[in-house]
């Protein structure tokens, strides 16, 4: 019982990326609002965003700043390729937000079982 307590509480970052990257799964998997699926993918998004920094963080590293002393450096690839996934993250929730304005004003609903019937009886 004490091993399940010390792993869940040396690894509880994991655990709560993994709580956030379900959470977004189910809310575009799950959910039929429009809105609510880019948030759901948001949410998702971020979440691995915050796993990949958490992972490339090394206990006891330092910037990598040339020093007299042997130092562990800590790897800044990580951090600028998730500068780069955010960025990339923004522009695609405006691009589905943009879609879903266009959306609604063509259908007059953003619940995707509303759209699927109209687009049916057409």
């Amino acid at each position: 019982m004490l091993d399940v307590i010390d792993v869940i509480l040396t690894k509880y970052n994991y655990i709560i990326y993994m709580s956030l990257m379900t959470l977004g799964l189910y809310g575009m998997i799950g959910k039929s609002n429009l809105i609510k699926k880019l948030i759901g993918m948001s949410v998702f998004q971020y979440s691995i965003f915050l796993f990949y920094i958490s992972i490339a963080d090394v206990e006891g590293g330092i910037a990598p700043i040339l020093v007299e002393r042997e130092v562990t450096y800590t790897n800044p690839l990580p951090h600028v390729l998730i500068l780069t996934a955010i960025v990339v993250a923004v522009s695609t929730l405006a691009v589905g937000l943009s879609l879903v304005i266009r959306i609604y004003r063509e259908f007059g609903s953003v619940d995707e079982n509303k759209i699927l019937m109209r687009l049916k009886d057409d």
